[in-house]
């Protein structure tokens, strides 16, 4: 993957919710802490393209212990994030109501740090939509800077 952000995000108005955490738990099961997306805020399924974030609060669970007094989110929330953000898309243009878990992770890169107070903007690019797999190139993005990159496979589970 590049280092090129997947898509123009000068574009898109990032405080616009198009799709609200209540219509996501509608499709997503994840409750509680392990809940990573807050919104949406573009699904293009014919540009292939999804766009929503993650408000990060200083009420995290992980902020007590990943770094006292420094709290980073830590990577793997991040792609869990992304996950999200690829099973929301992948259901909704099924229409498929099984589970769609990890089958692996490729290419990841972390580039920068995710800390309280950030929006975390996640972008997920469909690459390949099948009855039991998916295969997303995926990006965060942090104040215009990119983040985090990883190709995310879903497989049904």
């Amino acid at each position: 993957m590049s280092q090129e952000i997947l898509i123009d995000l000068r574009t898109l108005d990032l405080n616009k919710t198009t799709v609200d955490i209540e219509t996501i738990r509608a499709v997503i099961p994840h409750r509680y802490e392990m809940e990573q997306l807050n919104g949406i805020i573009q699904f293009d399924p014919e540009q292939k393209i999804i766009v929503g974030y993650k408000d990060i609060s200083d009420k995290e669970f992980w902020i007590r212990g990943h770094i006292p007094g420094r709290p980073l989110m830590p990577g793997v929330l991040m792609l869990e994030a992304a996950a999200q953000l690829c099973t929301y898309y992948y259901k909704k243009t099924t229409h498929d109501d099984r589970f769609l878990g990890f089958g692996g992770i490729d290419k990841v890169k972390f580039r920068g740090k995710v800390v309280p107070g950030d929006k975390l903007i996640l972008i997920a690019k469909n690459k390949e939509l099948r009855s039991r797999r998916a295969i997303f190139d995926t990006q965060g993005v942090v104040d215009g800077k990119l983040v985090f990159e990883a190709v995310i496979i879903g497989m049904v589970v």
